[in-house]
């Protein structure tokens, strides 16, 4: 059976106006999010601009760490090192899975 695109948490289904009312936050906070490259959303055929539910959990902390204080390019920055993290996680299970003797 084929997944429906709501089941993929990356399809850009949301606009603008739907993320900023289940947010509860001014469009124009989420166009400086993309203008300073923190959660920048798909764009549609015409332009317009496509949220997924990732970027609409991504928008969602951002107002926690701006909320902390933080800026939009500190909370960039802490968004670059949590997907470097990631990575980093991914690679090093992969070189385990390899280092694994075989049948064990």
């Amino acid at each position: 059976m084929a997944r429906l695109p709501f089941e993929d948490v990356h399809a850009p289904l949301f606009t603008i106006g739907q993320v900023a009312d289940m947010l509860d936050v001014q469009q124009a906070f989420l166009r400086r999010l993309d203008d300073h490259e923190v959660v920048t959303p798909a764009r549609s055929g015409g332009g317009q601009r496509r949220y997924s539910r990732r970027q609409v959990e991504q928008v969602q902390q951002v107002q926690e760490l701006v909320g902390e204080g933080l800026t939009l390019a500190g909370v960039r920055r802490v968004f670059l090192l949590q997907s470097r993290i990631a990575e980093l996680e991914d690679e090093l299970a992969a070189r385990r899975r390899a280092d694994r003797p075989p049948g064990s």
